[in-house]
């Protein structure tokens, strides 16, 4: 079984048990969150493709963890005119477990 959900301008592929890494949600660590953007469900062997979405489905999942991931740094620099920027940026994200997909 699984599905394919809508969140935080992605999408993604998940299964019951999976853990992934998404976009900042809001929630503490130990919530409950349900995703109902779900354009794809797998429920043995018989696929059903929403229009764009799939009626009456819903995912469930649990958070694990909110934190930042590794720094990026983004540096600019122009030759011969003594122009150099340099900066750093940690995107949040939040690591959920998928617990049950429900159609």
């Amino acid at each position: 079984m699984f599905a394919v959900i809508k969140t935080g301008g992605k999408q993604y592929l998940v299964s019951p048990g999976s853990k992934i890494k998404i976009e900042k949600i809001d929630g503490n660590e130990g919530k409950e969150v349900s995703f109902s953007d779900v354009f794809l469900v797998d429920k043995q062997n018989k696929l059903e493709i929403g229009q764009p979405k799939v009626k009456g489905a819903k995912v469930m999942a649990k958070i694990i963890k909110q934190d930042r991931d590794k720094k990026v740094t983004v540096l600019k620099y122009k030759p011969k005119v003594r122009y150099k920027v340099k900066k750093g940026h940690r995107q949040p994200f939040t690591q959920i477990e998928i617990t049950k997909i429900e159609k």
